[in-house]
């Protein structure tokens, strides 16, 4: 049997993919982690309660394969009926299943760049044709131009991962009103902006919004995400999802999280607070950081000479690597090359990275 035995019987597109690469994940405890957005808080102690409470006999049952309880919790948190909601194995999943849906092979979907490096992977896993329409540094949302582009899906990652920016409201209405498929806003960082989009879900039926709680509620390790959208949507949705896709302790922890209102403001609160400082920190630096409405910040750093570019960014992303905290770098594109994503972490996290970022000034 040859090496390539496998890959000869994959589909014609199968052959051509490449893999989604997430941010690197240390084997050991002795890093400072600021790459991947996780929170640096665990989760509320009610997720705990409620998933001792499941385990032991309740595991040898299949889980709701509706996630009634958690649908019904998130759609009255937006104010919906649970027809409005699905859940899904992260938000990832939720993607996934809008992507089988709505793309495949002589069907595109489109996305706004740069953004989510999932959503290239997921339409060539469907065999379908991504479109990407680029942002220019100011990060203005060109609705004319999208609303141009000839794609069933279109999604907008708001606020904007990786630079952190947020759209308003009132021009993502605009897109929906002039867009001819559907309306994606990939909400994974709402919960640290000032608006969002679900509360115009009713009056735009092309439009859906997919939320995640791995970073707000700090259950990244749980994979919980929903949809929430136009009860047609979900419907057609729903017919692609695996019957199982969430299991039991994910449901429960969930809702546990989604219910403990209190410690929920208090985390959010002290994230947003901390990158403010951070951002503050590295302006007074003269370095360029876009407002966020997320839990990181996208610099773009400046050496002890005040040089600025793709060989400073991956200096300084060498130097703190080397020193075991992680940040995240996209050298790949002219937009991204100079910058570097940095989570926001916990006070002594944030310190030890501002102390390293002086010891850099001070040697390069």
């Amino acid at each position: 049997m040859s090496d390539d035995f496998f890959l000869n019987l994959a589909l014609p597109h199968v052959r051509k993919l490449q893999p989604y690469t997430p941010g690197l994940q240390p084997k050991v405890q002795e890093w400072v982690k600021l790459n991947t957005n996780e929170n640096p808080y665990p989760p509320s102690p009610r997720v705990q309660e409620a998933i001792s409470r499941e385990l032991g006999a309740g595991l040898r049952l299949y889980p709701d394969p509706r996630s009634t309880a958690l649908r019904e919790a998130v759609g009255k948190y937006h104010g919906l009926e649970a027809d409005w909601v699905c859940i899904g194995n992260g938000s990832d999943d939720i993607l996934n299943l809008l992507i089988r849906a709505f793309c495949g092979k002589g069907q595109a979907a489109a996305a706004t760049f740069p953004s989510y490096s999932l959503y290239p992977v997921l339409v060539a896993n469907a065999n379908g044709e991504m479109i990407n329409v680029e942002f220019g540094r100011d990060m203005r949302l060109d609705v004319e131009k999208l609303a141009a582009v000839d794609a069933n899906l279109l999604f907008l990652t708001s606020p904007n991962a990786p630079t952190g920016v947020a759209f308003p409201n009132e021009e993502i209405e605009e897109l929906c009103r002039v867009f001819p498929g559907v309306v994606v806003v990939d909400e994974a960082y709402a919960d640290f902006a000032e608006e969002n989009a679900t509360v115009l879900l009713k009056r735009n039926r092309n439009l859906c919004v997919t939320r995640t709680f791995s970073k707000s509620y700090g259950l990244a390790g749980l994979r919980v995400g929903y949809l929430v959208g136009d009860p047609g949507l979900i419907e057609i949705v729903d017919r692609l999802r695996d019957s199982y896709n969430v299991n039991r302790l994910s449901q429960v922890g969930a809702l546990a999280a989604l219910n403990d209102r209190e410690y929920f403001q208090e985390t959010v609160a002290k994230i947003k607070a901390t990158r403010e400082k951070y951002r503050q920190y590295f302006d007074e630096k003269g370095w360029f950081t876009y407002p966020s409405q997320t839990n990181f910040l996208f610099t773009e750093p400046r050496n002890r000479e005040g040089k600025k570019g793709k060989a400073v960014a991956q200096a300084l992303y060498e130097f703190l690597t080397e020193r075991r905290i992680l940040v995240r770098y996209f050298p790949s594109h002219d937009l991204t090359s100079s910058f570097l994503r940095i989570s926001v972490g916990s006070q002594p996290e944030m310190l030890t990275l501002a102390k390293t970022i002086d010891q850099w000034l001070n040697s390069a």
